[in-house]
């Protein structure tokens, strides 16, 4: 045993590598390799606590922190590595000869590894894509969950973790939906037949969006027409959302409530229709197995007028039960949107929508915060004082209200609540407003108007003093317009 354990000693002590004139025997390499293992294990323990316990309390975002950590890393394996070597007596600069030759070879058979290493750094450290971030490459979605230095790893909305190398992301055009900002928009598109309402068609994709609680109001929703096409016109309602993650889920909702809306307001999708023309009927006609084809064709007119007259019948019982409740024919009655051509009503439905209130609802309530501008469609609404528990006004068809406290940016003045059953409103909110008085002059003259008749709130709001007061009501009117002018920037005329 005793000679075993000596030949043993031996073989291990031998010195079998000659490196720049330090010799080495192999429990002398075993002991440095080894401690090269554990470096690697010490780096990455001292990276993650250094995370941890210090990155995280400093509320570093996610992927700063992946991106230190790894630098961390690597720089202690780097230090680590030099203070062996030199402790080993081993001068690096006797390994540059060496790591040169190495690095030609290296270069031409790793090339693929070593681009992968040097597209890891640069996304570690040009930070356009961070660990968190919701990306696309290709037919690839999905969220970074690790970024080293040979790989990236992204797990889909499957929840599958994708192992993708480093060079992809430099050499191909990748999506980053959570750059500076988490706010994108997202496109649907629907193609309805020819024949088609337009307005209406706007009005329920705009509906649709604004029931969608996940898309956001501002910027707001728009509608476009992308094109026309050969059986259809072609669509396209785009609307803003902050949580690009959940793009195909908002995207699916957003179909269901379009599909719910063009149904409920009997829009129709487009059907493909062929022509067939006989270049020679007589022919065909002859042919004995061939019915009469002008029998035929005159018992299908008769048939085709009879089903016209009955389907126009029913189309024209269903357009005289819409036209009651069409938001263009409910604008056109509207003093100020009377000579509204079509096309300015589809703007005029992008900075409002309709609102049902049944009898005895509360529209706003006194002391709340003011959100919304409200135009009566048809019904009536009072205007109630809680504190002095008294009814003030009653409004009706084509009156306005909630345009002081949501201008001058105050809590309600009053409680306003409907009159009659199915009153309908034409709602605005705030962001719209200044785009709604600069499009539509007659409206601010009719706020300028209601402004200088109620001269004790105008007062109240600074919108008019006591001198004006003792002055005309037409150089009243005149200086509220100056006011509106300079406050909201609305452009109003002056009096004649």
């Amino acid at each position: 045993m005793d000679a075993l354990l000596a030949k043993l000693s031996e073989i291990f002590t031998a010195q079998i590598l000659d490196i720049g004139g330090n010799k080495f025997s192999i429990a002398a390499i075993v002991l440095y390799l080894s401690l090269i293992v554990f470096t690697f294990f010490a780096a990455n323990l001292t990276s993650e606590m250094i995370r941890r316990s210090l990155l995280v309390r400093l509320r570093i975002n996610r992927g700063l922190q992946e991106a230190i950590t790894v630098f961390i890393k690597y720089l202690l394996i780097t230090l680590s590595c030099v203070v062996i070597l030199q402790t080993a007596g081993i001068n690096l600069s006797s390994l540059a000869v060496i790591a040169g030759v190495v690095g030609i070879g290296i270069g031409f058979g790793l090339q693929n590894l070593a681009s992968n290493f040097i597209s890891g750094l640069v996304l570690l450290f040009e930070q356009t894509l961070k660990v968190g971030d919701y990306i696309e490459i290709g037919k690839l979605k999905g969220t970074i969950e690790k970024i080293s230095i040979r790989s990236t790893i992204v797990r889909t909305n499957d929840d599958l973790f994708v192992i993708v190398p480093n060079q992809r992301f430099i050499e191909n055009d990748t999506v980053n939906w959570s750059y500076e900002g988490h706010t994108c928009r997202i496109h649907i598109p629907i193609s309805v037949a020819h024949d088609t309402d337009l307005l209406l068609l706007t009005e329920a994709l705009l509906t649709a969006a604004r029931h969608e609680p996940r898309v956001l109001s501002i910027p707001a929703a728009e509608v476009r027409l992308e094109k026309f096409g050969e059986d259809s016109y072609d669509f396209e309602l785009l609307v803003w959302i902050d949580a690009p993650n959940d793009n195909d889920p908002i995207r699916s909702s957003l179909n269901f409530r379009i599909a719910y809306e063009i149904k409920e307001k009997g829009i129709r999708m487009p059907t493909p229709t062929r022509e067939i023309v006989f270049r020679n009927p007589e022919t065909i006609k002859s042919i004995p197995c061939i019915p009469n084809l002008e029998e035929e064709q005159n018992l299908e007119k008769i048939q085709t007028s009879t089903s016209s007259l009955s389907d126009t019948s029913n189309i024209s019982d269903l357009s005289n039960d819409i036209t009651t409740k069409n938001l263009r024919d409910l604008l056109h009655r509207i003093s100020y949107f009377e000579r509204c051509t079509e096309v300015e009503l589809f703007g005029l439905i992008a900075r409002g929508y309709r609102k049902h209130f049944d009898v005895k609802e509360v529209v706003c309530r006194e002391n709340e915060p003011s959100e919304d501008f409200y135009i009566i469609l048809s019904g009536a609404v009072e205007v109630f004082s809680e504190k002095a528990n008294q009814a003030i006004a009653t409004l009706r068809e084509g009156e306005f209200f909630g345009e002081i406290s949501l201008l001058m940016g105050i809590p309600r003045t009053a409680t306003v609540r409907t009159l009659t059953a199915n009153t309908i409103l034409f709602v605005v909110e705030r962001e719209q407003l200044q785009k709604l008085l600069i499009e539509y002059k007659d409206l601010g003259e009719q706020i300028a108007l209601k402004l200088s008749e109620r001269q004790q709130i105008s007062i109240s709001l600074g919108l008019l003093n006591e001198e004006e007061l003792q002055k005309s009501q037409t150089a009243a009117l005149s200086w509220i317009r100056d006011r509106l002018n300079s406050l909201f920037g609305i452009n109003l005329g002056k009096n004649p």
